[in-house]
C-alpha cells in the first residue's frame, strides 16, 4: 500500500488537470528504476491506463498504480509534496531505503 499526504494529493490533482488528466479517473504511476546517485531512483508520472501486473492502489482519494517489480520497493511508502526551502516537488518517505541521497531522489535498500 502507498499512502497519499493531503499535501501530496491536492498537488496531484492540481498538476493531473494541467496536463489533461482527470484525478478522478485517471491515475499516479509509481515505480522505481535503476538510477540515482543512491543506485535506485523513483518515477513518478501521470496514467490514463493499467498494464498487466500493476498494482491498483487509492488512497486520499488518489488512484495510485504500481508494477509488479517496483511494488517492492515501496511498500508502506507515503508520498508527500515539500515546497519549502530546501527544493519544491514531491518526497517518498520509504521505510524500506536504508540509504537516501542528499536530494532525497533516490535510495538504496
Amino acid at each position: 500500500m502507498i499512502k497519499v499526504s493531503d499535501i501530496a494529493k491536492n498537488k496531484v490533482v492540481e498538476l493531473m488537470t494541467e496536463d489533461g488528466y482527470n484525478a478522478t479517473t485517471d491515475y499516479v504511476r509509481v515505480g522505481v528504476k535503476s538510477g540515482g546517485c543512491s543506485g535506485l531512483s523513483y518515477d513518478l508520472k501521470f496514467d490514463k491506463a493499467q498494464e498487466e501486473g500493476d498494482k491498483v492502489f487509492e488512497d486520499n482519494g488518489v488512484k495510485i498504480i504500481v508494477d509488479k517489480k517496483s511494488f517492492l520497493y515501496l511498500i508502506g511508502t507515503t508520498l508527500e509534496y515539500s515546497g519549502g526551502l530546501n527544493g519544491t516537488g514531491f518526497v517518498f518517505n520509504n521505510p524500506n531505503a536504508s540509504r537516501t541521497c542528499g536530494c532525497g531522489e533516490s535510495f538504496s535498500l
